[in-house]
């Protein structure tokens, strides 16, 4: 029996049957890497799935951004509803590292706010790895930061099995020691509660809880059950709980983490004050301590992966566990956008060490906090053992890894081609814009205007603005949810144009657009190299009548390879076009389509009513309007789509703190801290 079971509501088309064999023959003729070229609109995850579904073994698929491994995630579950397929990302809806600048001699905490539903999802992407062989694993650059240790993650594990003798309490000790937490009132993710003889555990990465019925010491009965109504789902013979968190350590290894810290501060303090830095070393000596008594006291400290090495006792520079040490060894990786993921996760490592150092130097952390950190490029390219890259635009190490062989997939089902391109002199490039522009918006179609500078975006946009033009700027300084409501009002038709300097981003993929602009084109540089072209000009792709253009006095290099790649692309999807008889027609989406598809915007459109509420209601319509947006924001997250639920969480805060300005509630960690520093001086005294 196939260990993945693939649906597929449609027939392989276009270059689809051709990529998949080529992919799945390299795989099992043993190439460690593979290109694969797919222009947008080709179907490339559904080349993905087919592979996956061939080759048969647990497969990580990595993507550089949330939206667009959300996205991943959403088609690889509805191609496979029988499978285990899993989302890793970061679990942070905000994230503040530790930092210190000494130029303004300024120390910034690390503040952080952890989506619980995300924690749940990376939870069970770990225990699928441990359970399953049929596992499809979606991430972002989160697979390469640290994470516990498999090793010691299984060895926490509980089981239970029917028919064993086990006493009551023992079991709740294997609960409190993998960090499950009572709470006989109500049963949430990551607790137990327990009701005579009868235990019964909500499973921090599960949608169901588990019911173990005693008799005495006997364990009578293991039920799936739901944590809602209670009512018994499924009987086990067998139950395995992991624990409720990736960081957990047994307490001998705790106690031996304890003994290197010190160790280290010792060897550190030396060092400091014969350098005659008497500051720092106060500063180092203080602050240690203090984590020291806390992770006795309670287990944890603030910054406690800053412990990393000693607490999993590697040796100084050896790389930490990841997601990728959970994997078996024959595990397939795919690299989606490649061009821009790898050199992403190229970066992850000299980018933390560089703030770290910073904060070691000046007393704030210990050396050994430089190896609580993401993989270098090198160690994440040595535990993969195959990979294939999947872009439109493979990058030079991609092409390098891969021999040169390229697995195409050109043909589009949909019989769309790419735009046609033409060139046009720089003199009077503007006035003969704003002709095209008027051609283009006449048949309802919208233009996307892409320049060089930040000023020459905001002088053009105020020339068309003053023209008569609908046209909206797009900036760095836009952040996610305005970007995103830029781009719906776009497809929604409120304005025409859009003018940027970048706009490769993902989500303006827009069927929508039926000119692409190119201003200055001739100028060399990272958005006017061969890539960025054949990118930017892919923006009209989805639409039959994409057109774009160069404004340009010379044909560079880049450009020229670019007119040629893209050329040569057209040329293949309209002989395949002639050959079956198929006439392209752009995909037209319904405005409900295209709001569902742009919803993250819905959080900066309901902030203005949220605060007129808070302005003018009483305090019982400030608590159903906090219930209510307490309800979306949770269903914003059950759909994966978390921008939105960061953004009704603040406004949330917002209220509540309208609400009650004098309120403050202390959060846990300074509660139990205090009680902490109390023990730690009773126990210094003694």
């Amino acid at each position: 029996m196939p260990v993945f079971e693939l649906r597929m509501p449609f027939a392989l088309a276009g270059d689809q049957p051709k990529a998949i064999a080529q992919l799945v023959a390299g795989l099992e003729q043993g190439k460690r890497y593979q290109t694969l070229l797919g222009v947008t609109g080709s179907g490339k995850t559904v080349t993905m799935a087919n592979v996956i579904a061939q080759h048969g073994r647990p497969t990580l698929v990595l993507s550089h951004n949330k939206t667009l491994a959300a996205q991943l995630y959403g088609e690889l579950k509805s191609f496979f509803p029988r499978n285990a397929v899993e989302y890793f990302i970061s679990y942070y809806d905000y994230y503040q590292p530790e930092a210190y600048v000494p130029a303004t001699d300024t120390y910034i905490a690390k503040d952080a706010s952890i989506n619980a539903d995300i924690e749940a999802l990376r939870l069970r992407a770990t225990s699928s790895l441990m359970e399953r062989e049929d596992v499809i694993i979606v991430a972002t650059v989160s697979a390469i930061y640290g994470l516990g240790d498999p090793v010691e993650y299984r060895a926490l594990m509980a089981t239970v099995e029917v028919g064993e003798e086990r006493r009551r309490d023992s079991i709740l000790e294997d609960l409190v020691r993998i960090h499950y937490r009572r709470n006989d009132a109500a049963l949430e993710r990551g607790t137990f509660r327990v009701r005579g003889d009868t235990i019964e555990v909500y499973p921090a990465y599960e949608e169901q809880a588990v019911r173990i019925e005693l008799w005495g010491d006997l364990v009578e009965r293991i039920s799936k059950i739901d944590p809602l109504r209670g009512t018994v789902i499924a009987e086990l013979r067998r139950c395995a709980i992991y624990p409720a968190t990736h960081y957990v350590v047994q307490r001998p290894t705790l106690e031996a983490a304890v003994r290197s810290i010190r160790r280290e501060l010792q060897e550190r303090l030396a060092e400091l004050r014969a350098a005659g830095k008497l500051l720092e070393a106060q500063r180092l000596e203080s602050r240690t301590n203090f984590d020291i008594d806390m992770l006795l006291e309670i287990g944890t400290c603030a910054g406690i992966e800053n412990y990393s090495r000693h607490l999993s006792g590697r040796r100084p520079g050896e790389r930490p566990a990841c997601l990728l040490d959970y994997f078996p060894a024959d595990f397939l990786t795919i690299v989606d956008e490649s061009h821009v993921t790898l050199p992403q996760l190229a970066g992850m490592y000299e980018g933390d060490r560089s703030r770290k150092l910073t904060l070691v130097e000046y007393g704030f952390r210990l050396p050994s906090a430089l190896d609580n950190r993401p993989l270098n490029f090198d160690e994440f390219m040595s535990l993969v053992p195959k990979m294939i890259f999947v872009s439109a635009t493979p990058g030079d190490l991609e092409l390098e890894l891969s021999g040169g062989e390229v697995v195409e997939q050109i043909i589009r089902p949909t019989g769309l081609v790419d735009p046609e391109v033409e060139v046009r002199p720089v003199a009077g490039q503007v006035d003969d814009l704003l002709a095209e522009i008027r051609k283009t918006t006449a048949r309802g179609d919208r233009v996307l205007v892409t320049t060089l500078t930040k000023r020459m975006a905001e002088d053009l946009t105020d020339y068309l603005q003053q023209t008569g033009v609908r046209v909206r700027y797009m900036h760095s300084d836009i952040d996610a949810i305005e970007r995103m409501e830029i781009v719906r009002g776009l497809r929604l038709g409120e304005f025409d144009v859009l003018v940027g300097i970048n706009l490769l981003r993902e989500g303006l993929d827009l069927p929508e657009v039926g000119l692409v602009a190119i201003l200055d084109a001739d100028q060399e540089g990272f958005l006017r190299s061969d890539r960025s072209l054949i990118q930017t000009v892919g923006r009209a792709a989805r639409n039959a009548n994409g057109k774009a253009i160069l404004y340009a006095d010379r044909i560079t290099g880049s450009m020229a390879r670019a007119l040629e790649e893209m050329s040569r692309r057209r040329a293949i999807q309209e002989a395949y076009n002639r050959e079956h008889g198929i006439t392209p027609v752009s995909i037209r989406k319904s405005v409900e389509q295209v709001k569902l598809v742009t919803r993250v915007a819905d959080a900066r459109f309901k902030r203005p009513a949220a605060a007129v509420g808070a302005g003018k209601a009483g305090a019982k319509d400030l608590d159903a309007l906090i219930a209510e947006l307490e309800r979306q924001m949770r269903e914003a997250a059950a759909e994966l789509n978390f921008e939105l639920a960061a953004e009704l969480r603040d406004q949330i805060f917002e209220l509540k703190a309208a609400k009650d300005p004098l309120r403050r509630e202390p959060a846990g960690w300074e509660a139990r801290a205090a009680g902490a520093r109390v023990r730690a001086a009773r126990r210094r005294r003694a």
